[in-house]
């Protein structure tokens, strides 16, 4: 093919000549033209690419291993371990944060609406509960050694009961020690109060506290205390707690050898508690009685160990000082107790 091509592109050229060797010839014959077919298309395109299977597959999804972890773990109310299981998936699988946040969104409102529901569940019950429910306690026996106005090892017996409501808070305490030796009473103290708390909001509260007192070893037959105030939780969080206290104080005294009296002060309380962790709780209990003639400075540090299910340690430590005590008696008295606690 590639040598016809030069023939045939010269056969114009001849059959042009014909005529002009016609005439030399003197031929009468007409001339002929024959049309030429055009030359074939030749089409310049791209190799044709090879045929690729298709297969539809889902979208990557979490690995299973994985996202078994993280539900068992939301089927818990522990949100912090949830939470740092959800940060570590979310840098070993990162190609996967946008399912795994699905997935805690998911656990927080799960947990947010069983935390409503149980709210409300239980300020219902709070409503619906009489003046005598809704009170834990506890019962504490123990002994105790003594220094200052008596110096000498004695038993003492406590009594705590709270009652917690929507706004209202009622504590009553109860406590006495009793200390005799060779047959003479050596110290002989006995003291009850109640004080109610209503809370204003998540920080302020009032109060009201009435008290009595009995200590004839300190040189008092009687003591009585009312007083009331305004009070600031400092803290308020799971596991600490620390409440401030301040107002006047009406105090009625009647003393053993000394004349009775009547005077005005002004009360100021410091309350702190910490658990520790759920078997070690500390305890700091401040007090004061500033007033004209005599002022009272009171402390107790407290630790408390879990021993079993409902019954704890505890061993505290208290000051008790008086600047103006009756003729006498010394100013400061001291007491470190070691006790068992029930709580119920």
């Amino acid at each position: 093919m590639t040598m016809l091509r030069p023939v045939l592109s010269g056969l114009p050229v001849m059959l042009l000549a014909v005529p002009a060797h016609a005439q030399v010839h003197q031929f009468d014959e007409p001339l002929v033209l024959v049309p030429l077919p055009p030359p074939p298309l030749v089409l310049d395109l791209p190799d044709y690419p090879e045929f690729v299977l298709y297969v539809k597959a889902e979208r990557p999804r979490l690995p299973l291993p994985v996202r078994a972890l993280l539900e068992a773990a939301m089927k818990t109310d522990d949100s912090a371990s949830v939470s740092a299981l959800v940060k570590f998936a979310q840098q070993t699988q990162p190609y996967d944060k946008d399912e795994i946040r699905d997935m805690q969104r998911a656990y927080n409102d799960r947990r947010a609406k069983e935390i409503a529901a149980k709210t409300e569940a239980e300020l219902a019950r709070i409503r619906a509960s009489g003046v005598l429910e809704l009170w834990k306690g506890q019962i504490e026996v123990g002994a105790f050694r003594s220094t200052g106005n008596t110096d000498n090892f004695g038993v003492t017996a406590a009594l705590k009961l709270n009652r917690k409501g929507i706004k209202w808070e009622h504590m009553i305490q109860a406590n006495a020690d009793y200390q005799e030796d060779r047959g003479t009473i050596t110290r002989e103290q006995y003291s009850a109060s109640y004080q109610p708390r209503y809370t204003l909001n998540d920080g302020f509260f009032t109060y009201g506290r009435t008290q009595y007192e009995r200590d004839r070893i300190q040189g008092f037959e009687d003591r009585y205390t009312l007083s009331g105030g305004l009070g600031y939780r400092v803290l308020n969080r799971p596991g600490m707690t620390l409440a401030l206290e301040a107002g006047p104080a009406f105090r009625a005294t009647n003393y053993v050898d000394d004349v009775d009296q009547t005077t005005w002060s002004m009360l100021t309380s410091l309350d702190f508690d910490w658990t520790i962790n759920p078997t070690i709780k500390l305890s700091q209990d401040i007090s004061s009685y500033v007033g004209s003639d005599n002022n009272t400075f009171t402390s107790m540090t407290a630790i408390e160990a879990g021993m079993m299910k409902g019954l704890k340690a505890k061993l505290s430590y208290s000051i008790e000082h008086e600047t103006r005590p009756p003729s006498g008696s010394l100013k400061t008295d001291t007491i470190s107790r070691f006790s068992l606690v029930y709580g119920f």
